[in-house]
């Protein structure tokens, strides 16, 4: 079988530990993906390593435009207390970025999900008034994170998954209790992002997707963005979180055989008829599911992975795309459910030594294919 240009090179590139584009510096992830009036980005971590991994960091600087802490930013790590803040980690990812000339995503301001939220908030006294020191709570998280970023994020994942996946129905945590309800509590949070971010990409951000049992998590994000414009909330974007393959919780049904490409589509035509942008925020494929031979599986991944995005970028409103992370050493998903013969898991651009895969260059192809953007 005779290969092309790129499978050529990555075939070569597989057998040494030298990344890619120490061959094809020109073809960059973003420059590709630039091309057609979009970026290409990566989450990158200090608690999971990868930012202390000079290899992971060279990687990241090289092949993307923009970056988007994984962990530094939600309320786990900044919100140690009700009264203080901790931004170390997150000042140290956006001095990074500034340093190599990547633009800096926010994640999140508000995971509205009761087990993401740090102990202290389950046992809160809110108060003799609790809406209005919930309320108090989540302005004030919200506006100093974006006032102490100012310019240097350009765009946050203001709500994180406030739509249960099983139900459709919306989260309830110690802050929707406080305040009579969900809606109240994202509401405020989108309208406290755009006073004290006014120039920002606000996004809400969820993992629904085109697996067939995802059609109830897809009806409740569509009937939270319908509310959203009902209200007049500020809400521009919805942050596809593209975790596809085999599914990243017990119970979940691997999609490689199963997608539903139509319902999908019809689910991004509502979403974009209805006046919102579409982003990639959270990519890998997960191969749980998958053979153990190498070779096949990551076959498998990139074939995948390219009809995943090829439908994606058919839609003019879709902007940034970012992978959650550029290498299978610090791969969230090493931590997921575990491969029944135990071996890692292959869902990034990169392996564990480095090395680009299939994956990267079905990336890469798709970006070259895909029809040119016009924001």
């Amino acid at each position: 079988m005779k290969l092309n240009r790129r499978e050529a090179i990555a075939a070569a590139l597989a057998m040494t530990a030298v990344p890619a584009f120490a061959a094809e510096a020109e073809a960059t992830l973003n420059s590709l993906a630039r091309a057609g009036g979009r970026r290409f980005g990566s989450a990158i971590g200090i608690r999971n390593g990868s930012f202390g991994d000079p290899r992971d960091t060279e990687v990241i600087a090289h092949e993307c435009g923009l970056i988007v802490p994984e962990n530094e930013l939600k309320w786990q790590w900044t919100r140690p207390t009700p009264t203080s803040f901790d931004f170390r980690g997150a000042d140290r990812i956006v001095a990074f970025g500034e340093a190599h000339h990547l633009a800096v995503r926010g994640h999140t301001l508000l995971w509205h999900h009761p087990g993401w939220f740090p102990d202290w908030v389950a046992s809160y006294d809110f108060g003799a008034s609790p809406a209005g020191e919930a309320a108090r709570m989540i302005g004030e998280h919200v506006t100093t994170i974006c006032r102490r970023y100012g310019t240097r994020i350009h765009g946050y994942d203001v709500v994180n998954e406030a739509v249960d996946a099983g139900t459709g129905t919306l989260r309830e945590t110690a802050f929707s209790r406080a305040m009579g309800g969900a809606e109240p509590v994202l509401d405020l949070a989108f309208h406290s992002a755009r006073e004290a971010a006014p120039h920002a990409q606000l996004v809400y951000n969820d993992y629904m997707s085109w697996a067939p049992d995802s059609a109830a998590h897809r009806a409740g994000v569509l009937r939270l963005l319908e509310g959203f414009k009902r209200r007049g909330v500020p809400v521009d974007a919805l942050g596809v979180q593209s975790h596809i393959g085999s599914g990243n919780n017990p119970g979940d049904r691997p999609d490689f055989s199963t997608r539903d490409e139509a319902a999908w589509r019809a689910f991004l035509d509502e979403v974009t008829g209805m006046g919102y942008q579409l982003l990639i925020t959270e990519f890998d494929v997960h191969d749980r599911g998958l053979p153990s031979d190498i070779a096949s599986r990551d076959r498998i991944v990139a074939d995948f992975a390219r009809t995943y995005l090829d439908l994606m970028l058919s839609y003019p409103q879709l902007g940034d795309v970012l992978a959650w992370g550029m290498s299978d050493r610090y791969s969230w998903l090493q931590g997921r459910i575990a491969r029944e013969d135990g071996l890692p898991k292959r869902g990034c651009p990169y392996d564990a030594e480095f090395r680009p895969k299939p994956l990267r260059a079905a990336i890469a192809d798709a970006f070259h294919e895909a029809p040119t953007r016009h924001a």
